[in-house]
């Protein structure tokens, strides 16, 4: 969970790599696309491929998993303040493949 109550999503997605460990990735290969709407938010792309994990701005390469949320929204389920099930349930998360994120969302920290 997000402790820097003062961080927007864009800078929390950016500085995830830092905060994944690199046993964790280990024969995986994916890349999420996350679009965030709002002043904090933006296009971020994670790529996890030879044990790391990369993200850049902006939308790049193949997507496994799109994830399309309000800032506020994100930064909520982020911090505890809604229940990621309960934000996909009422549209506030949009997930375009659950199940791949429901592979990688423990070890990025979501969960």
């Amino acid at each position: 969970m997000v402790q820097d109550y003062s961080m927007t999503a864009k800078d929390f997605l950016l500085q995830l790599p830092a905060k994944v460990k690199p046993d964790t990735l280990e024969g995986l290969e994916t890349v999420f696309h996350f679009d965030i709407a709002g002043d904090g938010g933006g296009q971020v792309t994670l790529h996890v491929k030879d044990g790391q994990c990369i993200a850049e701005e902006g939308l790049n390469g193949e997507a496994k998993c799109v994830v399309r949320a309000k800032e506020a929204n994100l930064m909520n389920v982020m911090k505890g303040k809604i229940n990621p099930l309960m934000a996909v349930l009422t549209g506030k998360l949009k997930i375009s493949n659950q199940g791949e994120m429901l592979k990688y969302a423990k070890i990025f920290g979501l969960m």
